[in-house]
């Protein structure tokens, strides 16, 4: 294959516990995500990586395919490098188990492009256009450079000013590309890098070991749900 789709889901999130099975409209919060995706891409190139049996217990009953991993995975990369042991593809999407929103003609942009640039580390981002979002810490930010990589992601309101004000903002969007290759130098690691484990935004290890990484820009459909104010502001989107 020349790529396949994971989706990690962690069910002991330290922000929301349990958040792969909240549900919206009676549907749980990872399989609502897997259906995003399978709107773009054959089902059976779509794979639910998760530690937790009731996560696998979810996915089986909706024939959503599965793969168990290890507890130890330090973020949701490590645990998408894990399923390498049982996939064989050169790229590895990685859409995040918390994006019941997704869209899906982002998911086919990604695929695209990481089929032009394969041998690159590709990440999403979008335009931020409320201030809200601006100066939430649980809102991951990016400066991307004029040749559309990533220079830095933060917590932090970046690109700030002297006059503490929001004038123009990007922000992450939870999908990636990555050649397999590149997992392995992230894995291989064993524990966060010092830049990575202060902002606890794990694609910063990729920049801390002097790896690129493509930004990508996407919708801003999409909504990372970390926190119970993520969970209301889809329920909303959903009515």
């Amino acid at each position: 294959m020349n790529f396949v789709v994971v989706i990690p889901a962690r069910y002991h999130s330290t922000r929301l516990m349990g958040k792969p099975l909240i549900k919206f409209n009676g549907i749980p919060m990872i399989v609502k995500t897997y259906k995003q995706c399978i709107k773009a891409v054959d089902q059976k190139l779509v794979y639910v990586a998760t530690d937790d049996r009731r996560v696998k217990k979810v996915c089986e009953k909706n024939n959503i395919n599965v793969l168990m991993t290890s507890k130890n995975c330090l973020t949701g990369t490590d645990r998408v490098f894990e399923t390498t042991k049982h996939l064989k593809a050169k790229t590895f999407i990685n859409v995040q188990g918390d994006e019941p929103l997704f869209n899906p003609k982002d998911l086919k942009k990604l695929i695209k492009e990481s089929k032009k640039f394969p041998n690159d580390v590709i990440t999403g981002y979008c335009e931020i256009t409320d201030k809200r979002q601006f100066f939430d810490i649980n809102v991951p930010k990016v400066v991307v450079s004029k040749d559309g990589h990533i220079i830095y992601a933060s917590r932090a309101p970046i690109p700030f000013n002297k006059k503490k004000k929001f004038i123009k903002a990007w922000r992450q969007v939870c999908a990636y590309a990555f050649p397999k290759k590149k997992l392995e130098l992230f894995y291989k690691q064993k524990k966060k890098t010092p830049i990575e484990k202060i902002e606890d935004l794990e694609y910063l290890r990729f920049l801390e070991l002097g790896v690129k990484l493509r930004g990508l820009k996407m919708s801003k459909q999409s909504i990372a749900v970390d926190t119970i104010h993520d969970v209301t502001l889809v329920k909303k989107r959903l009515k």
